[in-house]
């Protein structure tokens, strides 16, 4: 019998070295039937793309990497169809000519037949010496964190969901966000521009309290389990305490805007404001993925949204009564069963202008 061929091991980010990460070679790590030949595996492939698209500037590649019909979900709306894709592209480029997405992890999940998954962490800089919807060149360095995931099939990516910390952004641009966001709240809506919600928020039933999660699985330590269960118990029965339990002493988490948060006292805080700036708030889990290293290490990506009235007082401001919806996704580093490490990636600044939209 012929002995079945070794699997490679597919792209990592950690502790590889550039030259290779950019020069693959041709001898594919994982199936890529109907991927262009040059990609090796489906970390390659979203590594590479986005160097293209950006560092190197060949934005018409949004042609043959995105599919025709392509839906790209932002924190405003939604983009439809690869063309208004390569026009935000492009504009984007001309407002910060030198910007450099550098990738620093890609989670993902899937095949070649149904379809790759993917949630890629990326660090970007640029100096902005083109116009903006902002207002004219400042001349300033920016550096943000933000997210993209993706679903890929045959070399086309079909579906992306976008965030940014692009309050950071504004602030380091010298622009007072609040004021920013106001002016641009009053302004007739885009296409695709999401709108308000109406309608009860489902968290609590009546009389009763809001309820537990279903386990997933029969494994105690299942690591979607551990995160499902988790998330909901902290965002949603407001069980704080979960994070003493479940999260190490030293936890790390980088969020928006720019912020780094230290040990689980920083991290309760930032957990507690939002929820009493939105106090009917209830996190839904729209995806999960992750990857594990064998010894009880895991990375995992989890797209959520989150959605509440501003009923409470925070750094938001006054309350508004608004309804509110929050996309982001997050990147937990979970070592033994703890939460070691996380990026928290959403657009604070669209939350600004929901907030400031008028009626």
């Amino acid at each position: 019998m012929a002995k079945e061929p070794t699997p490679k091991p597919v792209t990592t980010i950690a502790n590889t070295d550039i030259s290779k990460l950019m020069n693959p070679g041709t001898e594919l790590r994982q199936p890529m039937q109907g991927f262009d030949p040059d990609y090796v595996d489906i970390v390659d492939y979203i590594i590479r793309c986005t160097h293209k698209i950006w560092e190197e500037g060949a934005a018409g590649l949004v042609y043959t990497h995105y599919s025709h019909h392509a839906t790209i979900h932002t924190a405003d709306g939604f983009v439809y169809g690869r063309e208004d894709w390569v026009t935000h592209t492009v504009q984007a480029q001309a407002a910060f000519p030198d910007r450099r997405p550098i990738a620093h992890d890609v989670i993902w999940t899937g095949n070649d037949q149904d379809g790759y998954y993917t949630s890629h962490l990326v660090r970007s800089m640029g100096t902005n010496t083109g116009y903006t919807e902002y207002g004219p060149p400042t001349g300033r360095r920016i550096a943000r964190w933000g997210m993209a995931n993706c679903l890929v099939k045959e070399n086309f990516i079909v579906a992306e969901w976008v965030m940014a910390d692009q309050m950071a952004v504004i602030m380091q641009m010298g622009y007072d966000p609040y004021a920013l966001a106001r002016e641009l709240a009053q302004q007739p809506p885009p296409p695709g521009a999401r709108k308000e919600s109406y309608g009860e928020i489902e968290r609590l039933q009546g009389q009763l309290p809001p309820p537990g999660l279903e386990r997933l699985h029969d494994t105690p330590t299942d690591i979607e389990d551990l995160v499902r269960t988790t998330l909901h118990e902290l965002w949603n029965l407001r069980l704080f305490n979960r994070v003493h339990e479940r999260y190490i002493e030293n936890y790390t988490c980088f969020t928006v805007p720019n912020r780094y948060l230290y040990g689980r006292s920083e991290y309760r805080t930032f957990v507690t404001s939002m929820i009493a700036a939105f106090p009917d708030a209830r996190l839904f889990i729209d995806h999960l993925c992750w990857l594990d290293d064998g010894s009880q290490r895991y990375r995992v990506a989890c797209r959520w949204n989150l959605v509440g009235t501003h009923l409470g007082p925070s750094k938001y401001g006054k309350p508004t009564g608004k309804r509110v919806r929050i996309l982001g996704t997050s990147h937990f580093h979970i070592h033994d069963g703890k939460f070691v490490h996380e990026y928290c990636i959403f657009d604070e600044f669209a939350l600004l202008k929901q907030l400031f939209a008028p009626g």
